[in-house]
C-alpha cells in the first residue's frame, strides 16, 4: 500500500519556537535599567547583568586557628549536638 506524500509547504499554525519568542523585559532593581531576562543568565532575576556581578564580600585574610581553639570548637560542637539530641529524643513520661 502506497501513501501519498504529505505536503511540507503547508503553514504550521500555533507552533512557537524559542527562536521566535522574545525574552521578557525586566527592570533592574538596583540601577533601574531595562534588560532582557534570558535563560541561564548568571546572577539574580531582578538585576541586570552589570549589577548581578558577584561582589567580593569575603574577608581577604582569615585568622588561622591553633590546636587549642580547634579543640575548644570541637568540644563546644559536641556538647551542642548532645544537647539537641537530648531535647529531640527524650521520652516524656
Amino acid at each position: 500500500m502506497i501513501f501519498p506524500a504529505k505536503p511540507t509547504s503547508a503553514p504550521r499554525i500555533g507552533v512557537v519556537s524559542w527562536k521566535e519568542m522574545a525574552f521578557p523585559i525586566k527592570i533592574c532593581s538596583v540601577c533601574g535599567e531595562e534588560f532582557e531576562l534570558k535563560p541561564d543568565k548568571p546572577g539574580f532575576a531582578n538585576r541586570c547583568p552589570d549589577c548581578s556581578e558577584p561582589e567580593s564580600t569575603a574577608p581577604s585574610s582569615q585568622r588561622r586557628m591553633d590546636a587549642d581553639e580547634r579543640k575548644n570548637m570541637s568540644e563546644a560542637n559536641a556538647a551542642r549536638r548532645q544537647a539537641m539530641r537530648e531535647l529531640l529524643y527524650r521520652k516524656d513520661s
